[in-house]
């Protein structure tokens, strides 16, 4: 996005120091979040907010055009990295529908801006958010297309698969119970949730051995803050003042961190049906080891997105880009990373 000039940086700055300042203390994913598996990730507060936004979610040039130009990056990685280890096992990749025969669940989908692109990518789509008014829209929209419209349920052969449930990421893996999905999304959520811990476990709990988790988030730095508070809120209002919240981003070697330290799926969660304990695999962590500060890539991997201006478009940087963990990862960026093969 268009940057403000030296005196609105000197602003932005200051506004970040004295956010910084008032954050001091509060706990971070990384420290002291409590992680037991019965606490809700749901935050009222930014369902509201999102509930009078929904009506705004395929405007593309309203409240949430960035996310309209953002998709195409989003579906860029996933596709690229479902690819990638289909060929690195040497099973049969499919180009043109690289989700097909999967099951994927968006978490917090919103609108369904991404959700619609996995059904079209072959993926059997489930779109949940705790925000009925979100699941309307999203709903009304997809009904609008044909080839999503004549799908009531799940994996309808030769067709794009699309359903949508108003729930949440605890509730559903109530109802569907651990290891249901082949690939789990949850794109620009977890910095709007409750216990990032618990949903972060919850939403790795719903992947089946060998699938993938895939997240989007926003870095806790000062050029986070200037960027998408600063001057998307307080200067431009490409969103509304009060959408994020800096102290709750999240770092990418914070989300290493916890896949390299938390045994997953969680042995004590309360999510869990206690009948099922038996039947479920060892918990471990999913990332083994670092090499250089960074996972193995058939483990995980962390890819920034940049906002080119001139160009209106998001761009996702290449992979082993010179300093890109300083500059490329510093405000949005991706994450994905695999449950291992059990």
């Amino acid at each position: 996005m268009p940057l403000p000039g030296h005196a609105s940086w000197a602003a932005g700055l200051k506004a970040w120091r004295h956010a910084h300042k008032a954050s001091a203390g509060r706990m971070h994913m990384s420290t002291a979040i409590p992680a037991a598996n019965n606490l809700s990730s749901v935050n009222p507060d930014e369902i509201a907010h999102f509930s009078r936004l929904s009506q705004q979610w395929w405007d593309e040039r309203g409240e949430f055009s960035q996310l309209h130009k953002m998709n195409p990056v989003r579906m860029q990685f996933i596709r690229n990295k479902v690819l990638e280890v289909q060929r690195e096992e040497e099973r049969d990749a499919n180009e043109a529908l690289p989700l097909s025969g999967l099951d994927v669940v968006d978490v917090g989908c919103g609108g369904g801006l991404l959700s619609e692109a996995l059904a079209r990518s072959g993926g059997n789509t489930l779109g949940i958010d705790a925000s009925p008014s979100n699941i309307a829209i999203a709903s009304l929209h997809a009904a609008a297309d044909p080839a999503l419209a004549s799908t009531s349920s799940m994996g309808s052969k030769g067709k794009a698969s699309l359903k949508y449930e108003h729930t949440s990421v605890e509730e559903l893996l109530v109802q569907r119970g651990p290891a249901s999905f082949d690939v789990v999304c949850s794109m620009e959520v977890i910095e709007h949730v409750d216990n990032p811990r618990t949903f972060l476990a919850n939403c790795a709990s719903l992947v089946k051995p060998g699938g993938h988790l895939f997240l989007s988030t926003i870095a806790r730095t000062p050029l986070s803050y200037f960027l998408t508070i600063f001057a998307a809120e307080q200067v431009l209002r490409l969103v509304t003042p009060g959408t994020h919240t800096h102290s709750k981003y999240i770092n990418p070697d914070e989300m290493t961190e916890f896949f390299l330290s938390t045994p997953l799926p969680p042995d004590d969660g309360a999510a869990f049906d206690k009948s099922q304990t038996s039947s479920r695999t060892a918990s471990r962590p999913w990332i083994s080891r670092l090499y250089g500060g960074a996972p193995l890539r058939t483990e995980a991997e962390i890819r920034g997105m940049i906002y080119v201006p001139w160009n209106g478009e998001w761009l996702l940087v290449p992979r082993g880009a010179p300093g890109a963990s300083v500059w490329a990862e510093a405000c949005n960026y991706l994450f994905w990373v695999r449950r291992p093969v059990e």
